[in-house]
């Protein structure tokens, strides 16, 4: 329960149509074998303790009866298990009978939950069997205790506020205004659905579309739990296809006729957070609801959730050139909108042989074809000074002449030693001026080839570099319009791995690959013996720790604690627990000191999730103090 995470489970147990005697057995299985897993909220399919296919057996008092004798088994084999469940039975009130599920804790009746919408239609005869949910909430006796009947019922934990549980039933997922809309703007933030769903063709799919539209549209957990293969009978057959999703994520999910449980983590403090980041979403209206406390006990959740080493990136390989190719879209049509909206004649991108300038310039040429224009149009600059190797200088000659775009090759050497000479720096001091110096010459020197040709400067750095702040003020910082600057470096090598396997130009595509084994680096100090002597991360950390830190700590806002303890879990053994912690202070350092940097950024596209444009997603005074963040860090001890 430690930073919001809640161990949840979605159950199949076996199944025998009416046998409640042997069901209620399998139910208190499987709550034992959740409780020693450490899940706290457990559901489970519905009218699980009678079988959901028992049809006109439902009127039979014997049945009725053998479900509340079975509920009473439950309630005390749950006595002290430290976790919620929810079941489903059939239950008699007031002359009718109602397909429901009640949710219990330890030992005691927290409320019973009527299913609203019941189907009769295909092979749903529900109607036949059970009344719909009455509207207004009400008290009930039930095996010698009182407790809430109603739809209109929040389970509220004490010990973790951001837990908020509501019910609703198979289909009432399915209508076009579910209960589970009302439910979430009445506080819930976990949503169970206990249900009994056939397998047919392509029914999986939209199972699937269903809970992660409605978790996403409510940004919510929900745990769908779905009968499986011993209710299978007659003229239908169950398989069990069980899910949970979170803010319209599918976590986990089983279909495979077998029985078990599904256990994932629900980030709750996630969900917490995105509800009130959304200005959009609605106040809370309780009107009409019931809230009932309960309490668990306090303690870490042990972590099984996929969290991705690499957030930006998705993994499926067809997915990331999807997303890739997606990316190239926006950045093409955002520059080419610049370009005709400001009539230049010409994009000027400064080309270094590095992996963020070969990117711009793919998208200078990629926008000059939305415009019908020759990639002549397109300037390539490269600029050789003191760091400049011999292999970056040649492709990025060779990435130019392959695009048929304009190279151009101004060495600056001369000029930044006048440079030196006119503010008496020495040349052999290879500090912040001496590099510095370079970074600004280059960018006077595009600026000004770019008012030679009646063009604009397109803009190389990238989101990774603009949260580090590792950019030159008014150097490499400064463009007309910067197209990579809500990319993450994680993400442009994949761009650019996507480009090069799908060019159609053999040399090309090996141009493109050597840039991704260059190491990255500005080559603003002299090369050794011909190689790069100055490597970026070595220098400012791992990107892929940079970029998981920038994710987590800016698009969902946790605190540093929580996202060392992602990292750790994330990266496994690939760092170690002390350098996690050393360079996550170390982004928090420098993401504070170079707000000043981002609050005058040029204009850029934004291409996902997280951009720090001022004029947009990320506002932040430029003096704001880390002090808060760092203090929290120092408090982990890494083991």
């Amino acid at each position: 329960m430690q930073h919001g995470f809640l161990k949840v489970a979605a159950a199949t147990p076996r199944v025998r149509v009416a046998d409640c005697g042997f069901n209620v057995e399998q139910i208190i299985i499987q709550m034992q074998d959740a409780a020693q897993k450490g899940v706290r909220l457990l559901v489970f399919p519905e009218l699980c303790i009678t079988g959901y296919t028992c049809s006109d057996l439902f009127f039979q008092p014997t049945l009725q009866q053998g479900a509340l004798e079975g509920l009473e088994k439950i309630l005390t084999a749950g006595k002290d298990m430290d976790m919620v469940c929810v079941v489903g039975l059939p239950l008699a009130l007031d002359h009718k009978l109602y397909n429901c599920a009640a949710v219990i804790c330890r030992g005691e009746i927290l409320g019973i939950v009527p299913k609203t919408n019941i189907p009769n239609y295909n092979e749903y005869y529900e109607f036949r069997n059970f009344a719909p949910a009455p509207e207004q909430n009400r008290k009930i006796s039930l095996l010698g205790r009182e407790c809430f009947f109603g739809t209109r019922l929040l389970f509220g934990c004490r010990q973790m506020p951001q837990l908020q549980l509501a019910v609703e039933i198979c289909e009432d997922l399915w209508v076009p205004c579910p209960p589970s809309v009302s439910h979430a703007l009445a506080g819930a933030t976990v949503i169970a659905n206990p249900s009994a769903s056939n397998v047919l063709i392509g029914k999986g799919e939209y199972h699937r579309e269903l809970v992660k539209g409605q978790s996403g549209r409510l940004i919510c957990g929900y745990i769908y739990s779905n009968a499986g293969e011993g209710e299978s009978t007659t003229d239908v057959v169950y398989d069990g296809h069980s899910m949970i999703g979170e803010n319209g994520v599918l976590l986990a999910e089983r279909n495979s006729y077998e029985t078990g449980l599904l256990v994932t983590e629900l980030d709750l403090m996630r969900l917490d957070g995105e509800r009130r980041k959304m200005t959009s979403y609605p106040q809370i209206r309780r009107e009409g609801y019931e809230t009932i406390w309960f309490e668990l006990t306090r303690s870490e959740t042990v972590l099984t959730r996929p969290v991705a080493k690499y957030p930006f990136i998705p993994m499926d390989t067809d997915n990331r050139a999807s997303r890739c190719r997606e990316i190239l879209a926006i950045q093409c049509n955002g520059l080419k909108k610049r370009l005709e909206h400001s009539h230049s004649k010409t994009a000027v991108v400064g080309i270094s042989g590095g992996l963020d300038s070969c990117l711009a310039l793919l998208v200078a040429a990629g926008a000059m074809d939305l415009l019908s224009r020759s990639h002549r149009d397109v300037i390539a600059v490269t600029m050789p000074c003191f760091g400049t190797t011999h292999r970056t200088k040649s492709n990025a000659e060779r990435l130019t002449e392959k695009l048929g775009a304009t190279l151009r090759v101004i060495d600056i050497a001369q000029a930044v030693k006048v440079h030196f000479h006119d503010i008496g720096h020495a040349p052999d001091q290879y500090d912040v001026v001496f590099e510095n110096s370079q970074a600004r010459e280059r960018t006077q020197v595009l600026m000004d080839v770019a008012n030679q040709t009646g063009g604009l400067v397109v803009g190389t750095g990238d989101l990774s570099e603009l949260a580090l702040g590792w950019a030159t003020y008014n150097g490499d910082h400064m463009s007309m319009y910067g197209v990579n600057a809500s990319v993450p470096k994680t993400l442009i090598r994949h761009i650019v791995r996507y480009a090069a396997d799908s060019a159609s130009d053999p040399e090309l595509a090996e141009v493109l690959r050597d840039i991704l084994d260059t190491p990255v680096s500005p080559e603003l100090l002299p090369a050794k013996d011909g190689e790069i002597s100055q490597k970026t991360e070595d220098l400012v950390g791992p990107y892929a720790l940079h970029d998981f830190f920038l994710y987590y700590a800016v698009r969902w806002g946790f605190e540093p604690e929580k996202v060392y303890r992602l990292a750790r879990y994330a990266f496994g053994e690939e760092y170690s627990p002390e350098t996690v912690l050393y360079w996550e202070k170390n982004f928090y350092r420098r993401f504070f000191a170079q707000q000043f940097k981002r609050s005058c950024l040029p204009d850029g596209p934004k291409v996902g999730s997280v951009s720090l444009s001022p004029r947009g997603d990320w506002r932040m005074p430029s003096d704001a103090c880390a002090d808060l963040w760092l203090a929290k860090l120092e408090r982990i001890q890494p083991k």
